[in-house]
């Protein structure tokens, strides 16, 4: 029995079904956003008040990558076995309790275990949050409402920057924790109500239920837009759901290049972004000043992202990727040169912005975009695990390359990683934007 979910679903208009979807997921990504970029805050503030040590600082770091790595694994198995909606849910109660308890951390090590946890839950979101979202949007619009997804999550930056500069000075770093944590577990109550994907439901063999629940979005999306056009009936191509099918020449290049794209993006973030205030704390400014330095900065995420949203579907997923990388290096070699105080935060707000281009496009879109059904959050996990992976030693290599040549060093990284990122995504990376999720299946790297 064929339920034909991916013609059914691609064939689907722009809806209210769909902004319903990508708002439901998209407030858990939004929570998952914000918990990480806490750290940026909370880890300035803990570093001035004696609270912490920049060696423990570079550890809860480190943690964090450790447990987003362990549940950007364990989520891709989990997501493919069990589904899209149980994973999503138990990983947004596991950081929202998680930051709940960190909230009344004794000393810095109970924080860096809690931290740990909180990576679990933020790494499993990140790569079932997207992935779901992707198996429900439409091909013509699946960058836009991506990237607007990708949007939700970096927003969390400059809203965690301003509540840091607002509220940490009279309540301290802990009411941090307390508001990503209450506001997960509300979003989860919220959440329960989004259904599971109909494409994952016809790849494990319940035809039953993706065909009942297919039937009910047509007859939604029909009530408002009006007769569907009937779906494609080309065939589709049949996929192993076994593990070693990652490996063969078909997948192995699209494991590598997502591979090396999450690396990248992982480590311009986290030894980057997310060190803003600790590097000017460091370089002498009081900690209000640099949270008013980082949150000028910070206004780069949600304008990266949403520039990534409105160019996916125009230009294409590889001349974004390479157009953005080629950005970022460029503004990369001119930061550590700007000496004039009101230049600083303007020039790291145009090294900010294409950073999260390269969000939008790389965690959004892209990587989901990679795989089939049968095996994509399996393949994304693993993307994401060498991703996160890579980047637990990050924080030590930044400490070390600060201490020794300070920012130039730790961008000098950063450029030869991006140059890296581009030779990838230039010969092996495939062109996903406009087709079907079933149809990339076919698509050679090239």
């Amino acid at each position: 029995m064929s339920v034909n979910t991916g013609a059914r679903l691609d064939r689907l208009p722009m809806s209210a079904f769909h902004r319903r979807i990508m708002w439901l997921i998209g407030i858990g990504m939004f929570f998952d956003g914000f918990d990480i970029y806490i750290a940026s805050t909370v880890l300035g503030a803990t570093l001035s008040t004696g609270f912490s040590t920049l060696g423990e600082n570079a550890l809860f770091v480190s943690m964090t990558f450790l447990g987003m790595m362990i549940g950007s694994f364990g989520t891709g198995f989990l997501g493919d076995r069990y589904g899209r909606r149980f994973t999503y849910q138990a990983n947004l109660a596991l950081f929202g309790l998680a930051s709940l308890v960190a909230a009344f951390a004794p000393n810095m090590g109970v924080l860096i275990v809690c931290r740990f946890f909180m990576g679990v839950g933020l790494g499993a979101e990140n790569v079932v949050g997207y992935s779901t979202l992707a198996e429900f949007a439409p091909p013509q619009k699946r960058g836009k409402l991506q990237g607007l997804m990708a949007t939700f999550v970096v927003t969390g930056l400059p809203v965690s920057a301003l509540l840091g500069l607002l509220l940490v000075p009279n309540f301290g770093w802990r009411i941090m924790f307390v508001i990503g944590g209450l506001g997960a577990l509300v979003v989860w109550f919220v959440r329960k109500s989004l259904p599971e994907s109909p494409r994952w439901l016809e790849s494990v063999g319940r035809h039953a239920e993706a065909e009942a629940l297919i039937t009910k979005i047509e007859a939604e999306v029909t009530a408002e837009k009006g007769p569907l056009p009937a779906p494609s009936t080309a065939p589709v191509a049949v996929v192993s759901r076994k593990l070693g099918y990652l490996l063969s020449s078909k997948m192995l290049p699209r494991m590598i290049v997502g591979s090396i794209t999450l690396i990248v993006i992982n480590t311009l973030l986290y030894g980057f972004v997310t060190w803003l205030p600790t590097f000017f704390v460091k370089e002498g400014m009081t900690i209000a000043k640099s949270f008013n330095f980082a949150f000028i900065m910070s206004l780069g995420a949600p304008v990266g992202a949403a520039m990534g949203a409105f160019l996916a579907d125009k230009v294409g997923r590889k001349p974004m990727i390479i157009g953005a990388s080629v950005v970022a290096a460029i503004f990369g070699a001119i930061y550590p040169f700007v000496r004039d105080p009101a230049l600083l935060p303007f020039v790291g707000l145009l090294l900010v912005i294409p950073i999260y281009v390269l969000v939008a496009a790389l965690f959004g879109m892209y990587v989901p975009e990679l795989f089939p059904t049968e095996v994509r959050l399996r393949a994304s996990g693993i993307c994401n695990t060498f991703g996160r992976g890579a980047t637990i030693g990050t924080p030590f290599l930044v400490v070390a390359l600060f201490n020794a040549f300070g920012v130039t060093g730790v961008l000098a990284l950063m450029i030869t990683l991006l140059i890296v990122q581009i030779i990838a995504v230039a010969t092996i990376g495939i062109e996903s934007s406009k087709q079907g999720l079933e149809q990339l299946t076919g698509v050679a790297s090239k």
